[in-house]
């Protein structure tokens, strides 16, 4: 069957690379519908001739049949909040695709190549972010794509929102004609919750690179000890992710003359003279844990990786069509609570990472902590100027919020649908939030870069030359979008600079 891993998504979703189906897949496809077909013409199948939830007790006649999957489709597109950029839109496309390529679902062949037109052409479905309960499928998202594929609705091309029908006569692509099961086929899976959960570890994997890299970066900035994150420390913890991390760490300081051996301070007969000591012996946890901390950070996201992929990659929908069993199954794979509970995860350790993020940024700005640097990293007068004053406010507060956005949302089950569904997983929402502790992330580590730069140009020019190399390549990266502070100058317009390039510049563990 057909397999697509996260790095396809990225292709298809980021780069917009022409997705092209395979002959033998399509044939597949083909074959269970046709199954199906013929297996539902005297037997009562949920979703053919029967109503939807609660109204499955109905059947329906057979000149209706038809109508069913439009009045389906019509009914649940009820979406509100912020529609999903077309990165996330394009993911929720392809997860659908991808489930219905399984050959599982006894979809037309045509829902598949409209699928390939919406992507190939760039034609961007309006899929709101609230709306699913992230049970019986991400319902009321997924009518919405299977709205602007036969044709109905809003669509975005090049940014612009825009009729659909208008957009899809314009391009030479007719609007979906649906058969018997397309339009629960359609909107009974996981696909938008997935989708978003694709495109959100695909940052996410991204985040905790730029919080090794600047985590590396205030270790040389401050002259720290080399054995926090030496492989003899890390290897005696047995955790993946700690052991990755400290090797990452210390790639990025090779060729680094600021990294002290802690070898040369038990060398140091005159500290053995002294009863206190000037530098600190050891340095604050937010500088001397980072293993420790990102290590769980990048273990939960691998995981969930690998959780999302299953699903990216499963049939998710009901019923299931078999035609190598000769039979039809009904349960219940649309429910999403594999992703939610995934999402809730990567959620907590991203508020985590932004966590140590603030604390390196407030041991920058407290002159009392690092003992080496003006208050608020302030290259002006003080009193008259403020440096970074401000923009650690934005930090602090951004924070919080994601503090504050980091309750279970996996737990968090309500029943409805006349009780039909009596339990449900809100995996979109799960995703949809976890969305927004990524955005607060990425600005958090934004202006906590631009502050390591700003301590790098406030480092004596002797010790900024002996930065390693890859400090070096990412100071000139962030200048080139924020320049060193020392008047006062508004910064919102860097501070979006650098979010949006290190947001978007692929960055890979």
């Amino acid at each position: 069957m057909n397999r697509i891993s996260l790095a396809q998504i990225e292709q298809y979703a980021f780069e917009k690379k022409e997705f092209i189906l395979a002959e033998d897949t399509l044939h597949q496809v083909s074959q269970s519908f046709a199954f199906l077909t013929n297996f539902s013409k005297d037997k009562i199948i949920y979703g053919i001739n029967t109503g939807f939830g609660p109204m499955a007790q109905y059947r329906i006649e057979t000149d209706q049949l038809n109508n069913l999957q439009y009045n389906l489709i019509r009914s649940h597109s009820s979406g509100v909040g912020k529609p999903l950029n077309e990165i996330y839109a394009r993911a929720v496309m392809l997860a659908r695709l991808n489930s219905f390529l399984q050959a599982n679902s006894g979809v037309s062949t045509a829902v598949i190549k409209q699928l390939v037109a919406f992507l190939n052409n760039g034609v961007v479905p309006e899929i709101f972010e609230h709306g699913s309960v992230g049970a019986s499928g991400d319902l009321v998202q997924l009518s919405h794509l299977g709205l602007n594929l036969i044709g109905e609705g809003y669509v975005y091309e090049n940014g612009l929102r825009r009729k659909t029908a208008e957009v899809l006569a314009e391009k030479g692509i007719k609007p979906l004609k649906m058969e018997l099961r397309d339009g629960l086929g359609l909107i009974n899976g996981t696909s938008c919750m997935t989708g978003m959960a694709a495109i959100n570890i695909i940052y996410a994997k991204r985040l905790v690179q730029w919080a090794i890299t600047a985590s590396s970066m205030i270790n040389e900035a401050i002259e720290s000890f080399d054995d926090s994150f030496s492989k003899q420390l890390n290897a005696v913890k047995h955790h993946k992710g700690q052991q990755v991390v400290a090797q990452h760490m210390r790639d990025f300081v090779a060729g680094s003359g600021l990294i002290r051996s802690r070898e040369e301070l038990f060398r140091d007969d005159t500290a053995m003279q002294k009863t206190e000591f000037e530098r600190k012996i050891q340095e604050y946890y937010s500088i001397r844990c980072v293993p420790q901390i990102l290590g769980p950070v990048l273990d939960t996201i691998q995981y969930a990786q690998e959780v999302v992929e299953n699903e990216l990659n499963s049939t998710n929908d009901n019923p299931i069509v078999r035609p190598e069993d000769d039979n039809v199954f009904h349960g219940g794979n649309f429910h999403g609570d594999y992703i939610s509970l995934e999402m809730d995860k990567v959620k907590l350790v991203l508020t985590k990472l932004t966590m140590l993020m603030e604390r390196q940024l407030n041991f920058l700005m407290n002159s009392k902590l690092n003992g080496k640097f003006p208050p608020f990293l302030n290259a002006g007068t003080w009193g008259l100027n403020f440096g970074f004053q401000g923009v650690q406010f934005t930090a602090t507060s951004t924070t919080a919020e994601s503090q504050a956005l980091s309750t279970s949302v996996y737990i968090h089950s309500i029943p409805n649908n006349n009780d039909n569904q009596d339990i449900v997983s809100m995996g979109t929402n799960s995703a949809v939030i976890a969305k927004q502790v990524l955005e607060n992330a990425f600005q958090v580590m934004s202006i906590h870069i631009m502050a390591i730069c700003q301590a790098i140009d406030l480092l004596h020019p002797e010790e900024k030359e002996k930065l390693s190399p890859n400090a070096k390549s990412v100071y000139a990266q962030i200048r080139e979008r924020a320049k060193f502070v020392t008047d006062d100058v508004p910064q919102f317009e860097s501070i979006a600079a650098v979010f949006e390039y290190i947001k978007e510049t692929p960055f890979h563990l």
